[in-house]
């Protein structure tokens, strides 16, 4: 492992900024742990409403343990909520771009004073987090955008002006959503339904679409844009990507490369990014079921759904006699707390876990888990595949929908379940899942992607690790480089 100084005899320093969202905090503190370990100082900074949830999630002195890995906060402008709830998705996407600017430039400065860190040498943001770019460009200091999401989704975001200028975005009625799309390169068989759900703006002003316009647009002017997946999973996507934006590095998946350079029992390894308290006895509970019996069931962090959706999904899978993991966050169903049926309960008492928040990763790298009910948010979709564990899908907003299109139809590792949700559909579907037909092909298929995306980490020779190093050297590095100052 390369570890790096500049003449000084200083670190190079790396600020890491993450939007404000589990989903996205989950993969930024990966990459922020793989830059620590090859030497880099870390900054990490949050929103103070997210940087207050780790404190109570994590412990009051987690955050600061490691004197070459801080964490900082800015303010978000907006007025604190229920602490244990995901903020508003439309009111932080319009503060990240009104508010961050100020407060993010202050706390450059304050870092750049002190005499117990090195100066900050360069920033690596997300890439719906633009204001970052104005930052760096007033620093001088290279800043490089990390795509939590898909890549397939992704290459659909850059085309959100074409539905504008082909009248099929703001949309007219919900008949237009099998509406043919085929003029996205390397992206086949899609309807506008396939599309980030952002597209299904009923106005112009909607601030969704404006976000996803105006966010996708800055993109263009990072040093590098570096992507969660491999390059074996999504080749013709990342190549079409590549010829319209900034240099572009497949990276994934994060979690390969954590696990293998990463002692976990280190202070660096046992540092968490999850903004819930996790419950680790389900993995106790895991423990004593046989392989490939138990079905996992996580809507992420931000999926709402309806108390009479909640019922419709137990009872389905009451009756399908499996054994099931299911995570129901305190805040799962819109505008109300999570109840479901006593007789579901009594039913189901002798084959159930269910928890508040969970360790996904280690759940789905568990051998007992043999199937996985989810939303198609990218780190459930990737980390489903780095375990070879098959889907069944029921994506509910953003690019959820291009996620579920790409794991049913051109990865064969997922089945979709209709947005209305029926108990017959859930019993149905998740039989199949377990000890169907197209089950077993779709837990062969997985099995595959899991061999290729650790061939994508392999050590020295993986594409997505000679990709990592290519940014690191030559991008995050590349001004100390070219100064001679490594």
């Amino acid at each position: 492992m390369a570890s790096y100084t500049v003449s000084s005899g200083q670190k190079p320093h790396v600020v890491c900024v993450p939007f404000p969202a589990q989903g996205h905090i989950d993969p930024m503190l990966k990459l922020a742990k793989l830059l620590h370990n090859k030497g880099f100082h870390v900054t990490f900074v949050n929103n103070v409403y997210n940087h207050n949830r780790l404190l109570r999630s994590r412990g009051p002195n987690a955050l600061d343990r490691i004197p070459t890995f801080r964490y900082e906060s800015i303010p978000d402008g907006l007025l604190e909520t229920d602490g244990d709830r995901m903020q508003d998705v439309p009111s932080i996407c319009e503060a990240t771009m009104k508010n961050f600017l100020a407060p993010f430039k202050e706390l450059l400065e304050r870092i750049n004073t002190r005499d117990d860190v090195p100066p900050v040498s360069c920033i690596v943001s997300d890439g719906i987090m633009s204001f970052t770019l104005d930052a760096a460009e007033e620093l001088g200091v290279t800043c490089v955008n990390l795509w939590t999401a898909s890549a397939c989704g992704f290459l659909a975001y850059m085309y959100f002006h074409s539905f504008i200028e082909k009248g099929l975005c703001p949309l007219k009625d919900e008949s237009y959503l099998n509406t043919q799309i085929d003029w996205i390169p390397s992206m086949k068989n899609l309807k506008l339904k396939d599309i980030p759900s952002f597209i299904r703006a009923t106005s112009r002003d909607d601030i969704m679409l404006n976000f996803s316009l105006h966010e996708t647009d800055q993109l263009k002017r990072a040093s590098a844009i570096i992507l969660n997946t491999f390059d074996d999973l999504e080749h013709d996507i990342i190549q079409s990507l590549q010829s319209i934006l900034p240099p572009l590095y497949p990276i994934g998946p994060l979690s390969l490369l954590v696990n293998r350079d990463i002692d976990k029992d280190s202070e660096i390894g046992r540092m968490g990014s999850s903004l819930w308290k996790e419950e680790t006895k389900c993995l106790d509970w895991l423990d004593t079921k046989p392989q490939n019996s138990v079905v996992y069931v996580n809507f992420g962090s931000i999926t709402v759904m309806s108390a009479k959706q909640l019922v419709e999904f137990a009872w389905g899978l009451a009756a399908t006699g499996k054994e099931f993991l299911w995570v129901i966050r305190p805040d799962l169903v819109d505008g109300d707390v999570p109840m479901l049926p006593p007789e579901f309960l009594t039913e189901t008492a002798g084959r159930r876990m269910l928890a508040t928040w969970c360790p996904q990763e280690k759940v789905l790298a568990h051998p007992a888990v043999g199937g996985f009910l989810t939303h198609c948010g990218w780190n459930s979709t990737i980390e489903s595949l780095c375990g070879g564990v098959p889907m069944v899908c029921w994506p509910f907003f953003a690019e959820q929908p291009t996620n579920c299109k790409f794991c049913c139809e051109e990865w064969g590792v997922g089945m979709e379940i209709g947005g209305d949700v029926g108990r017959k559909e859930v019993e149905a579907v998740v039989r199949e899942l377990m000890d169907g037909e197209k089950g077993k092909k779709m837990r062969e298929k997985a099995e595959e992607w899991r061999g290729l995306a650790e061939k994508a980490t392999e050590h020295t020779c993986g594409s997505s690790e000679l990709n990592l190093q290519i940014v690191v050297d030559m991008v995050l590095l590349g001004q100390q480089r070219a100064m001679g100052m490594l």
